[in-house]
């Protein structure tokens, strides 16, 4: 394929959902000829149940719908919170495609909403390894290839606008989302000198499947009528008068990976059509 990622190779973890953000990503860079790995959970694992995850057969369809755009691709089934899954990941990668150029550390839990003082010491640690615990395996592991290649790399976080600011029954999510900021600027310090760019993307509200469980708590948490009336109330609040799109996280995520980018590193990028503006 021609476009600006031909011939480089791009994984995109918690991709395997068709209607979510990962998905997106996985579509652009695959619309720009990149060779691109789908990766999801696969099978309900703990607090992930099926509605949660990309199943192994959600996972495939993603592949072919990459497939079928003229891109390569494959599903690898990923558990990001244990070590030999996201080293395995990379080694699939690297012997399928004998490369990696761009890891995306895109999985996380943004479902489990509940007062602080309800939350459980279950609930903390199942949204903090998976978002940042997970992305830090995966940006060792994803490194470790890019240093020992040469050549360099690009490392992307998928943060959020609870990277920035706090947002009540969250706590867990926006700690995890606040500290891939700071495990991005400490990255983006030790990597910099092989060449390896870590960034963070910090996306506003996004209806995917997530967001719709988000749109049905918050609504009723802040006594709208409907998740239609929260929704007008949040377009409203927003200057681009709109919430945010997979695609539109899915366009920075190219740019960043993209040679256009190539020094800027330890940034993290809102993409919240001005509502955040830290």
């Amino acid at each position: 394929m021609s476009g600006r990622f031909a011939g480089r190779v791009v994984v995109v973890t918690g991709s395997g959902r068709r209607h979510g953000l990962g998905a997106a990503i996985v579509r652009r860079f695959a619309q720009e000829g990149a060779a691109c790995v789908v990766s999801d959970l696969g099978v309900p694992k703990d607090r992930m149940g099926e509605g949660d995850i990309g199943t192994t057969a959600e996972m495939e369809e993603v592949a072919a719908e990459v497939r079928a755009l003229g891109a390569d691709a494959i599903a690898v089934p990923c558990d990001v919170r244990l070590e030999a899954d996201c080293q395995a990941l990379v080694a699939t990668t690297v012997e399928r495609f004998g490369r990696l150029d761009v890891m995306v550390a895109n999985a996380g839990i943004g479902y489990l909403m509940k007062p602080f003082l309800d939350t459980e010491e279950a609930d903390w640690d199942a949204v903090l390894d998976v978002n940042l615990k997970g992305a830090f395996l995966c940006a060792r592991h994803a490194a470790a290839h890019m240093v020992a290649r040469g050549g360099g790399g690009r490392i992307l976080m998928i943060a959020s606008q609870a990277a920035k600011s706090g947002f009540p029954h969250m706590a867990p999510y926006c700690a995890s989302k606040h500290g891939m900021v700071g495990l991005v600027r400490a990255l983006a310090v030790e990597l910099g000198p092989h060449g390896i760019t870590v960034n963070a993307v910090c996306p506003n509200h996004v209806t995917t499947g997530l967001g719709a469980k988000q749109n049905a708590y918050f609504s009723q948490l802040l006594g709208f009528p409907s998740v239609e009336a929260y929704l007008e109330a949040m377009a409203r609040r927003i200057p681009m008068g709109r919430p945010g799109l997979p695609e539109d996280t899915a366009a920075v995520c190219a740019f960043l990976a993209s040679d256009e980018a190539l020094y800027v590193t330890g940034e993290a990028w809102n993409v919240s059509g001005g509502e955040e503006v830290h």
